[in-house]
């Protein structure tokens, strides 16, 4: 099946900010579906490379401490009511 081409007429700022959020192999037609389609995506993938790799230690590093310091708390509770 044949789909017919357009061709659209946009200023350099919008091209631009199109190429930076292009994806590797990701045609501009792929991409504007991607960007405006109604269902957004939920997948994981989609969401890789939101953070950069210290904000995203920084994260793991801060959830580990909460969930050493809930079992810590469990613990004392436990051991309160036993």
């Amino acid at each position: 099946m044949f789909m017919s081409t357009k061709t659209l007429t946009i200023m350099e700022d919008a091209y631009n900010i199109l190429i930076e959020n292009k994806k590797e192999g990701e045609s501009f037609s792929e991409e504007i579906r991607r960007l405006l389609s109604k269902k957004k995506s939920k997948k994981l993938i989609d969401f890789f490379g939101i953070l950069d790799k210290k904000t995203g230690d920084a994260m793991v590093n801060d959830y580990r401490k909460i969930r050493k310091e809930q079992i810590k708390l469990t613990k004392k509770r436990i051991k309160e009511l036993g």
